[in-house]
């Protein structure tokens, strides 16, 4: 059923959110992170943060309230993710990660008033798991690094949309690994913006094998492989 009117979205959008948090605080969810500095758990300086699509609900489930805005789809479609992640106490910028899309987006963020942006750099619309210049173009205009993250259910469902979107069974185990910042130059041509491109996209693709990997690893051999990953997670849970 298509949401046309605003109160339907509304609507829908308070009752995707409660089974949203209801439905993965069944689940166990650890984080590590590379490169302390960029921690969103420790207040840090700013920065544009990386994931697939797909893995959306990672983030949305245990990053709310540490100041992150969102990139959202200006479709119809984003105003009802807009809404959701409201309520799980993230904010949402309205733009697309193409470079055309970009250009007011520094504008969009002071409204906001964030120093942590989220863009999953495969979206709205894919290919799935291919990073989109976008990002590389917002990076070098701010000066902000780029941390790619990567984030992984060990059991789940896929939904058959074009990403294949992950859907966390109950009770399971979620694991987040942040590797370390890049910084991107100013000043870029579009050769050397693909340059970058290419290098974020190696960046993003081993640190998601990195957290399809760990989750299967033991917790305890999990967490000990970084200092401050007992850190808890302080998001949208509980």
């Amino acid at each position: 059923m298509k949401l046309r009117r605003l109160w339907q979205i509304g609507l829908a959008a308070l009752v995707l959110s409660g089974v949203i948090r209801a439905w993965l605080n069944t689940s166990q969810f650890d984080y590590i992170c590379d490169d302390p500095p960029g921690d969103p758990r420790i207040r840090p300086v700013g920065g544009i943060y990386l994931f697939w699509h797909e893995t959306m609900l990672f983030p949305a489930a245990n990053f709310g309230g540490l100041g992150f805005a969102v990139l959202v789809s200006k479709h119809r479609d984003g105003e009802l993710i807009a809404r959701i992640l409201k309520m799980l106490r993230i904010s949402s910028v309205r733009g697309s990660t193409t470079r055309q899309s970009l250009s007011a987006l520094r504008g969009m963020m002071r409204e906001v008033h964030s120093s942590l942006l989220a863009i999953t750099p495969d979206g709205p619309k894919g290919p799935r798991r291919v990073v989109q210049q976008g990002a590389i173009y917002l990076a070098s205009k701010t000066g902000m690094p780029i941390y790619p993250a990567g984030f992984a259910f060990r059991d789940r469902w896929r939904v058959g949309s074009w990403d294949r979107m992950m859907i966390p069974k109950p009770f399971t185990r979620g694991v987040g690994i942040m590797s370390k910042g890049i910084l991107i130059p100013p000043e870029l041509s579009d050769a050397e913006i693909e340059e970058h491109r290419q290098r974020v996209q190696l960046a993003m693709d081993r640190v998601q094998a990195r957290a399809e990997a760990a989750v299967n690893l033991p917790r305890a051999v999990f967490l000990a492989s970084n200092e401050i990953a007992n850190q808890p997670l302080q998001g949208a849970r509980g």
